[in-house]
């Protein structure tokens, strides 16, 4: 019973991650194309995240809770690896919800501060990156590095991200904007693809335990599912440019991300910390398991419901500036 509980709270933290990277991450790409727009078309933009950008952060903060409720070890030792890169990403996305408000009531000097949700969204996507590619590479024997692997990775987050911006704006908007995106999306699919070949193609070299895995035939059915879902993914997305599709842009993009997360998973199951703590050696006590899993049962449909309801009601395309 207690490894079922350890693992079902890592499932809940991957799940709330996952969440966040999904929704938060199309407001971080958006955010990086106001450089290609002029200012109606920002305005347009951020009216598309306005409602929701908020709700989005929930999802990771549920997920550092959890992570520091349900495994205190793994908590302990994580923050003090990444608390420089962490406390920045912290502060950036505080800065960036500072420039939401003040946008709004600005009469003057909208370019800065678009500027600087621009540079905030770009900073803490390549945070979440040189992140990613730490817990990839994993931390037995050192701490926090920034070298090659880091670089490609960052890079090619900020490209996905940029790819799911520029689709959920092809999904709520129109005309002239819509278009311009319909060509951003195209061009970011098109660096996209081979960048994470090369990132794929890269981590077999990062730790054994990672290229033992892939590289052992006896997987080879299971595994075969993650390039055959993301190149249909990409096939679709390519296939939903070129027809003008709307909708389907957005969540073959997802889907990708879903593909790119699931062999994250899978790089760095059974480790909480990649390579150092297991999720059972790290797990709390079984009672705190079950005494905190009550909350996560109230909690977790509370925020489902809350999520989805807001997109409801927010759903449809967004033809002028929202003012409040």
């Amino acid at each position: 019973m207690g490894y079922l509980l350890a693992y079902g709270w890592a499932g809940i933290i991957a799940f709330c991650v996952l969440m966040y990277v999904v929704l938060d991450g199309f407001t971080l790409g958006a955010g990086m194309m106001m450089g290609f727009l002029d200012s109606k078309e920002r305005d347009i933009a951020m009216s598309v995240l306005l409602p929701t950008w908020d709700g989005n952060q929930t999802w990771l903060v549920l997920g550092m809770a959890s992570l520091y409720g349900a495994f205190p070890p793994a908590f302990s030792i994580l923050l003090p690896l990444l608390y420089l890169p962490l406390m920045l990403m912290v502060l950036c996305l505080l800065l960036r919800g500072v420039v939401f408000e003040f946008r709004l009531k600005s009469t003057a000097g909208r370019n800065r501060w678009d500027f600087i949700f621009t540079l905030m969204c770009i900073i803490v996507t390549l945070i979440q990156g040189s992140i990613l590619a730490n817990m990839i590479e994993g931390f037995d024997g050192h701490g926090f590095r920034v070298d090659g692997f880091t670089v490609l990775v960052s890079l090619v987050v900020l490209v996905g991200y940029g790819l799911l911006g520029s689709t959920r704006l092809v999904l709520k908007t129109t005309k002239q904007l819509q278009l311009k995106m319909y060509r951003v999306t195209f061009i970011l699919s098109l660096i996209l693809l081979p960048a994470l070949l090369a990132v794929s193609l890269a981590s077999l070299f990062v730790h054994p335990d990672i290229a033992g895995f892939w590289l052992n035939r006896d997987y080879w059915g299971m595994l075969f599912i993650f390039p055959l879902v993301s190149l249909t993914s990409f096939f679709l997305l390519f296939l939903s440019i070129h027809r003008h599709w709307e909708l389907m842009p957005y969540w073959a993009v997802v889907l990708i991300f879903i593909c790119c997360y699931g062999g994250f998973g899978l790089d760095v199951f059974p480790y909480i910390i990649p390579h150092r703590l297991t999720i059972l050696d790290a797990a709390a006590a079984k009672s705190t398991l079950q005494f905190i899993m009550v909350g996560a049962v109230i909690m977790l449909p509370v925020l489902l419901i809350y999520t989805g309801y807001a997109y409801y009601i927010f759903k449809g395309k967004v033809h002028d500036a929202i003012h409040y």
